[in-house]
């Protein structure tokens, strides 16, 4: 275990960022997985910028690539055009 206080602090501080990280990537998971189960055009362009939204948070905080993200959100607007 961490001696100084200064590294005590350091193992909180990441295991509180980890806790916040795993709960919005799996939140955004979830919202993708509906957003792709949405069965009108009209639920699906409802949802699509808060999904959106929330990929982007992610990538911002580097938790997924930017680019994966600019990917999830080209492949929603596709399935949802397609309702």
């Amino acid at each position: 275990m961490a001696n100084h206080k200064s590294a005590i602090k350091r193992v909180k501080q990441s295991e509180n960022r980890r806790v916040e990280n795993k709960y919005g990537a799996k939140t955004t998971r979830n919202a993708i997985k509906s957003l792709r189960n949405a069965s009108s055009k009209e639920e699906g362009q409802e949802m699509l910028p808060k999904v959106s939204a929330m990929l982007d948070k992610l990538a911002k905080k580097n938790i997924i690539h930017k680019k994966k993200a600019a990917n999830l959100k080209s492949g929603l607007a596709k399935q949802v055009n397609s309702l």
